[in-house]
């Protein structure tokens, strides 16, 4: 495969979902089974934001326009490179993911649905990230889950994460690559 027909076959999913809906972990197996690029949208967060967030602030749009710009530019980076990948977003908010999708099909929502009593429950015993339990009410308030037009694969929480990685998997391979 030439350059070109590598960068139009890359793709890129973005696994998303309130905190505590296991995202890192999904979205780190599904790399790992499909051979692709892993990285934690988290990263990309300056000190600023996650010091804020650690002292139980939600972080508002304006926080957020810049860190969505820095996942974006990652994501196109892969695609021109012909390099898939998997990221994690919370990509909470419509308007978030168009910013990460950028139109393009080649980039598919991957969302992690899960009612508030079981995550607030994995958020109770998770210790050592700088999200606190605090904002998951925040987190709730602000999600708009997927709607069809945007062709996502939503998979409910409740499965062990290695199931869970084998149905996003599963739902990849039925669509042969095309996500429109």
């Amino acid at each position: 495969m030439d350059g070109r027909q590598a960068a139009a076959a890359a793709q890129v999913l973005v696994v998303m979902g309130v905190s505590g809906s296991g995202k890192s972990t999904v979205a780190a197996l599904v790399a790992e089974r499909l051979g692709w690029i892993f990285v934690d949208g988290d990263s990309f967060h300056t000190p600023e934001h996650v010091a804020k967030m650690h002292a139980g602030l939600a972080l508002d749009d304006e926080d957020r326009a810049p860190w969505l710009a820095r996942i974006a530019v990652w994501i196109r980076q892969r695609l021109e490179a012909g390099e898939s990948g998997v990221i994690v977003c919370s990509a909470l908010r419509r308007v978030y993911r168009d910013v990460l999708t950028g139109g393009s099909r080649r980039v598919r929502i991957v969302y992690l649905e899960g009612d508030r009593a079981v995550i607030a429950a994995r958020l109770a015993g998770r210790h050592g990230h700088f999200m606190p339990a605090g904002l998951l009410d925040s987190q709730f308030a602000a999600l708009e889950p997927p709607a069809p037009e945007e062709h996502p694969i939503t998979v409910s929480i409740l499965a062990p994460p290695d199931a869970l990685a084998a149905r996003i998997v599963a739902h990849l391979a039925r669509d042969g690559g095309t996500w429109a």
